[in-house]
């Protein structure tokens, strides 16, 4: 389940995964991002990940169709969690132009923030 939680920056959307990841919280995310940031504007996501249900073949395929369609809007992308495997896959996705991606341990979220918050 996809939460939306208060942003310390306007040009951030901060978000809570917990659980499984639906398609209706896909469309909602998109939806969000089109309703603050057109199709246009960049934007930075700070996003919590919990104990979050490893996703289908079918998930994956969905969020990386939301995702391709938003992927020259994203500036930053701060992942939060203590889920080793999310710092294999933020350093992966750091490697691809046009976006930052950075993994931090639940105890940085201050940095975490700072991070997203520069530049």
């Amino acid at each position: 389940m996809l939460s939306f939680v208060t942003s310390k920056d306007e040009q951030t959307l901060a978000i809570e995964v917990e659980g499984k990841m639906t398609k209706e919280d896909l469309e909602k995310f998109d939806n969000v991002v089109f309703d603050k940031f057109r199709n246009d504007e960049k934007f930075s996501v700070y996003a919590v990940i919990g104990d979050i249900d490893t996703p289908s073949a079918g998930a994956i395929f969905e969020e990386l169709a939301i995702d391709a369609k938003r992927w020259s809007q994203y500036n930053k992308l701060a992942v939060v969690s203590e889920k080793d495997w999310l710092t294999k896959i933020t350093g992966v996705i750091d490697k691809l132009p046009g976006v930052q991606v950075k993994h931090f341990p639940l105890d940085q979220m201050e940095q975490a923030w700072n991070w997203i918050k520069e530049g």
